[in-house]
């Protein structure tokens, strides 16, 4: 079939995706990817391009300069209000990529599937979520979008209702204009939600080692594993990076990936004291903050390099905790430091701290070099931590996260064929 992944957001929302179209276009689909023109090199399939770029609205968000907290209601009002601009451009974009590629199904992360869903249904195609985040609401944690901390059961059942309607404003102007463009007779957000959420299923590509299915979920919603980057074809690690690592013991690794924009050199002081104060060789990561340190012997600035590969090497990762990054370490079978910084970040580093693979998380509105550098040597010294990560990384090497949505599209192909009664 042709099948079209469509995902908008940072770095992280899009790596996972290269690997499940891989995985598909392996098992014989025609597979394309659309998203922001910036990811275009990241991705080694066809590649169509959505307007917008997140890097223009992640300045604005709470807790980006390190000042405040990013995590809450108030500061995911404000991200949804700083994103009404890009959404509105969203679905011109999902339009073309599905007039140009001739797709037969449509895969749409969590940002464009309301918008996305409007246009598979115009076009009369199967949809199908493709979602990194639990953002379903469930007694089991709280919305992982505030953080997931725990209301208790009716409360996280609640606050999770309460949150989707909430976002409902952020899509209801650009889905109405959309319907009207494609034809389509109008109808309210809610209404438009209880039709199309559960139609086709929404696949989560996390392991349920690591969240598992909330029991409360309807069956439409199913966890099937991680989807891992595809390394870009060709790519070799820097001569520079292979000599650092070879000279001396497992360093660890600090980046931020797309957090704090503009604030690397605010970022590179306490990061700096912190590997030092800790007595741990370190690889720090640019990522969209700009954070360098001056090169030394045990310490090494980078650009990007595939996690598949460095991760591995490390003695610990130091990271902001996005859903694609605390994949990719859990992966490699490595502890972890969490700074999360908004949305489901928290989410992510206090699962992190349950499973075992890393100390209590140190938000970014609270690290200092003092705090960093304790964390550092908690998680290279005390064993447990290693060990944790190790059994974790041997469960998700047995997982397949590609397997049902394989299945699923098959079956869609099958219908296809299937000549009318």
């Amino acid at each position: 079939m042709r099948v079209l992944i469509v995902t908008s957001g940072s770095t992280g929302d899009v790596a996972p995706y290269t690997g499940l179209g891989a995985r598909l276009r392996d098992a014989g689909h025609d597979v394309t990817l659309a998203s922001h023109e910036p990811f275009r090199e990241l991705v080694d399939l066809p590649f169509v391009a959505l307007p917008g770029d997140l890097r223009q609205i992640l300045p604005r968000a709470r807790g980006q300069d390190g000042t405040g907290s990013g995590t809450g209601p108030r500061a995911l009002l404000r991200l949804l209000r700083i994103a009404r601009p890009l959404v509105a451009e969203l679905g011109d974009g999902i339009v073309r990529a599905v007039e140009q590629t001739g797709a037969e199904a449509v895969l749409l992360s969590t940002v464009v599937a309301p918008l996305g869903y409007q246009v598979a249904e115009a076009a009369g195609l199967p949809w199908a979520g493709v979602f990194l985040q639990p953002v379903f609401p469930t007694g089991d944690f709280g919305p992982v979008l505030v953080g997931g901390r725990s209301l208790g059961r009716t409360g996280n059942r609640l606050t999770g209702r309460f949150l989707e309607s909430a976002a409902h404003p952020l899509y209801a102007g650009p889905v109405r204009d959309l319907r009207r463009r494609l034809g389509l007779p109008r109808r309210g957000m809610a209404a438009l939600q209880r039709a199309q959420q559960h139609r086709w299923p929404t696949f989560h590509g996390f392991s349920p080692s690591v969240v598992p299915r909330p029991a409360d979920w309807p069956a439409s919603q199913e966890v099937v594993g991680y989807w891992w980057p595809e390394r870009p074809r060709g790519w070799s690690p820097p001569a520079e990076v292979e000599r650092f690592l070879a000279a001396g013991p497992p360093p660890v690794f600090v980046g931020f990936g797309s957090m704090a924009p503009g604030h690397g050199e605010r970022l590179a002081v306490p990061v700096l004291a912190a590997v030092r104060a800790a007595g741990v060789r370190a690889v720090v990561q640019a990522g969209w903050s700009g954070l360098r340190v001056e090169d030394g012997p045990d310490v090494l600035s980078v650009g990007a390099l595939p996690h598949d590969w460095l991760f591995p090497r490390m003695a610990a990762v130091v990271h902001h905790c996005g859903a694609g990054t605390t994949a990719a370490g859990l992966r490699a079978g490595v502890p972890a430091v969490g700074v999360p910084v908004l949305a489901d970040q928290p989410f992510w580093a206090r699962r992190l701290h349950e499973l075992g693979v890393a100390p209590p998380p140190v938000p970014l509105s609270k690290l200092t070099a003092d705090r960093l550098a304790r964390a550092l040597r908690s998680v290279t010294a005390e064993p447990r931590y290693a060990a944790r990560a190790a059994a974790v990384a041997a469960r998700l090497a047995d997982e397949d996260g590609t397997a049902r949505i394989a299945q699923w599209l098959e079956k869609q192909r099958l219908e296809k064929q299937r000549p009318p009664s």
